[in-house]
């Protein structure tokens, strides 16, 4: 069997997503012998089965593994060709030593699997291997798109948190100034007023925002520092036992 290698194109499949499985061929028995076989397994994906001449567009959906019997004609490569342009992990189930080779020559990432006596339970088993693989692969893609996310929002957070005291003074500065003016009848026109005080009540605003992440980082450090503090209390109590 050839070793399938990860692809940065794999499809991320959504734990809730129940497993699909694509089964082409020519040969109906071949797509009947493995639904009936995979009937006996505690988990049974959902499976889908085509000719090699309906292929075009169903290639094209979401699957999480396709599996490949006979092909008439010459048309195996074209098929397995627009499985793989789907990212999902396909195995070609050949029919002799020449067609599975010739497989592994073309598609190295095809898992090859030879028609020998109990072949069925081998593709079964080979199967599931490949569907747990695919399954961690897209929770772990899934992990690090969070954790790609999360880090976008930690450094903004801490940006925000840097850029804290430079826009208090800022706003200390706006704040002042317009209730300067404000205060000093007869300076300004009616509508000037009413743009001042708009600027001064928004500088407020801005100034209570700012004030908040000022108490959120102060909850946050008590947070961090009580639960270090639990920490250790755990690691001396499990000293003392010892």
């Amino acid at each position: 069997m050839s070793r399938m290698e990860p692809s940065a194109h794999e499809p991320v499949r959504d734990a809730a997503e129940p497993f699909t499985v694509l089964i082409v061929g020519d040969d109906a028995a071949f797509a009947r012998n493995i639904v009936g076989r995979w009937q006996g397994e505690r988990t049974i994906p959902a499976v889908t089965v085509v000719s090699s001449e309906i292929l075009n567009g169903v290639s094209q959906g979401k699957f999480s593994l396709a599996i490949v019997g006979e092909i008439r004609g010459q048309g195996v490569e074209s098929v397995l060709r627009s499985l793989e342009a789907a990212g999902a992990p396909v195995i070609f189930v050949a029919e002799n030593a020449e067609a599975g080779q010739r497989v592994r020559d073309h598609f190295p990432r095809v898992l090859v699997l030879r028609q020998y006596d109990g072949w069925l339970e081998a593709l079964i088993t080979l199967a599931t291997e490949a569907l747990r693989k695919s399954d961690v692969l897209s929770r772990l893609q899934a992990s690090e798109q969070n954790l790609s996310a999360n880090r976008r929002d930690a450094t903004l957070g801490r940006y925000m948190l840097e850029m804290r005291p430079g826009m208090n003074n800022c706003l200390t500065s706006i704040i002042g100034n317009a209730e300067l003016l404000l205060f000093e009848p007869g300076l300004l026109s009616g509508e000037s007023r009413e743009q001042v005080q708009t600027i001064h009540n928004m500088a407020m605003r801005l100034h209570e925002v700012l004030h908040r992440f000022s108490s959120l980082e102060t909850e946050m450090q008590f947070s961090e520092r009580q639960s270090q503090s639990e920490t250790r209390q755990q690691s001396q109590a499990v000293g003392s036992r010892r």
